[in-house]
């Protein structure tokens, strides 16, 4: 039987809850707290989950009731769902737990404190790993939703590439847009791969062509240098948001994340463990030209020969600053990875970093925030001043 196709939707934002405790750093995210309180979240309500997630039931298609419990864990369960849309229009619901930023509703540490640049994705930078219960009535699909953003942060819809990678379906319904490949084979799995255009951002659908209820440290970084070879993402976008749940047609009650896990690492480098939770400003400043200019250095998690820096820039004088360098050398063999919030030449020990074109303009009193991940063995001692200009 023929699949409906159906057009894209908008996610709207949820009204967001405080995440947990912020966890700043590369770590691996998805340790529950046992023994805590059910709760149902209905509309488009959303809560912390495991620490590092936020569970959300973001129905934004429907006015039927549906809702969702969650015990604190990574985990959720669609408790129940009179959802009745055709299957060749748009899902009512797409309850899901999530790891990163979802229309400016951030989760604790993880992509929120280091959104990772699509060349930085090589494979097992970013990995994960699902597990759910599935019904043999309704009509939805099991599916990620992985979102891409042309800056680091946004507070509204993304407006970079939407993935969508679907482990399995119920009922008729099909990815969106027109099928552009079949049977690839892609780290360990096969897919069709479907393509279309929405208002402002374009989805890509990767497909599993044998259903399954789970996935193992499924590589986000394969797929997403396979969508930059296809010319669906660039490489200066930014990973955001990691996203799975359950797109509901119709019903859906029993539907269930058992767990979620969302991993990031660097390569053939060990998930680390990270050993600062906040960030210990080390400021190490000059001030130079008409609207002055300074900047604090300071480390915000390290692990085993590796770290998350920042440095904040400072317009500390009085009239606007247009455009911003900083400049520094390490004392050690500390080698940047990856930067965001501004673009960066490393030669040896030596560091340069310019604005990027949204935080270059800086009012009297503003500031903006590079941020970076490093590699380093011995010492990682703080670079002894930086040059602001």
């Amino acid at each position: 039987m023929a699949l409906a196709i159906r057009p894209g939707r908008a996610r709207l934002g949820a009204a967001a809850l405080a995440a947990a405790l912020a966890v700043a750093g590369l770590l691996t995210l998805g340790v529950g707290h046992a023994g805590a309180a059910t709760t149902t979240l209905c509309a488009e309500q959303t809560a912390p989950a495991g620490g590092s997630y936020i569970v959300q039931n973001n129905e934004y298609d429907s006015s039927a009731s549906e809702c969702v419990s969650t015990d604190g864990n990574a985990d959720f369960t669609v408790a129940n769902s009179a959802i009745s849309n055709a299957t060749n229009g748009s899902p009512g619901a797409y309850p899901s737990i999530y790891q990163g930023c979802h229309w400016g509703n951030c989760s604790a540490g993880g992509l929120t404190a280091a959104p990772v640049q699509v060349s930085a994705l090589t494979a097992g930078k970013v990995t994960t790993s699902w597990s759910t219960t599935q019904t043999g009535s309704g009509a939805y699909d099991v599916a990620y939703d992985i979102w891409y953003n042309q800056t680091p942060t946004t507070t509204g819809q993304p407006d970079g590439t939407e993935m969508m990678v679907w482990l399995n379906h119920n009922g008729s319904v099909q990815p969106f847009g027109s099928e552009v490949a079949s049977d690839v084979t892609i780290g360990g799995h096969s897919y069709d791969i479907w393509y279309g255009t929405q208002s402002v951002w374009d989805t890509v659908t990767y497909e599993m062509t044998s259903g399954t209820t789970s996935v193992s440290n499924l590589d986000i970084g394969t797929l997403t240098q396979d969508m930059v070879s296809r010319g669906y993402t660039k490489a200066s976008w930014y990973l955001i948001d990691v996203e799975a749940g359950f797109e509901l047609w119709q019903g859906g009650a029993g539907l269930a994340t058992n767990s979620f896990a969302v991993n990031i690492g660097g390569g053939a480098t060990p998930s680390p463990s990270p050993t600062t939770a906040s960030p210990t400003p080390t400021p190490s400043a000059t001030a130079t030209g008409p609207a002055g200019c300074s900047a604090a250095y300071s480390v915000v998690s390290s692990w085993p020969g590796g770290f998350q820096g920042q440095v904040v820039v400072r317009n500390s004088g009085s009239a606007a600053l247009n455009g911003w360098s900083l400049a520094w050398t390490f004392p050690g063999d500390q080698q940047i990875t990856s930067l965001w919030n501004g673009s960066f030449t490393q030669t040896a020990a030596a560091v340069a970093v310019t604005s990027a074109s949204y935080d270059a303009s800086l009012p009297a009193g503003g500031t903006a925030t590079v941020g970076f991940t490093a590699t380093y063995t011995g010492s990682n001692t703080a670079p002894a001043s930086i040059s602001c200009r």
